[in-house]
């Protein structure tokens, strides 16, 4: 990965891909606000654990500010990636979060972190996500939505827009 003033790392679900509807769409957020988007492929494996190792392999850097971004397993992947990473923020859709056998606590995540989830999530109960929240005063938006939140990208936009520019006043 090249460096940059600021970069936004992205982790894709388990049966997305790198460059996936969410991710490209706020792929556009993150360049419009001065962040270089990367996307890693985490496709090799369906291990949680082994995804968290493979980004803390590739050593995402920037001059400025770093955020994590995670889409269910993704999610996961991010938020246990904060302990080594440190990122200024992190931003989760549907957090896979506190499944058997990946029920750690994530260590160490950012101040600044922003949780959106889907009152209809069949994949993801909200439970977890309200649990993730509630135990670090996060911010987290509850939308009309299922586990993808395809149907809402103009608002999921919209949320990222201002958490950036919130990483970017801090």
């Amino acid at each position: 990965m090249k460096n940059a003033d600021h970069r936004v790392v992205f982790a894709h679900g388990m049966e997305s891909a790198p460059w996936g509807t969410k991710i490209t769409a706020l792929a556009a957020v993150a360049r419009a606000k001065g962040f270089e988007p990367e996307s890693p492929d985490f496709r090799h494996t369906m291990d949680f654990d082994e995804r968290v190792r493979h980004l803390l392999a590739l050593n995402p850097r920037c001059n400025g500010k770093l955020v994590l971004a995670g889409s269910s397993m993704g999610g996961y992947v991010v938020a246990h990636a904060c302990a080594q990473l440190k990122p200024a923020g992190l931003f989760l859709m549907a957090p896979a979060l506190y499944f058997e056998g990946y029920d750690a606590e994530p260590q160490h995540c950012p101040e600044l972190t922003c949780i959106v989830h889907g009152w209809k999530d069949d994949v993801v109960p909200v439970e977890r996500a309200l649990r993730f929240a509630r135990g670090r005063r996060a911010d987290l938006h509850l939308l009309d939505s299922g586990h993808t939140l395809n149907d809402r990208i103009p608002t999921l936009e919209k949320i990222f827009a201002d958490f950036l520019d919130r990483v970017l006043a801090a």
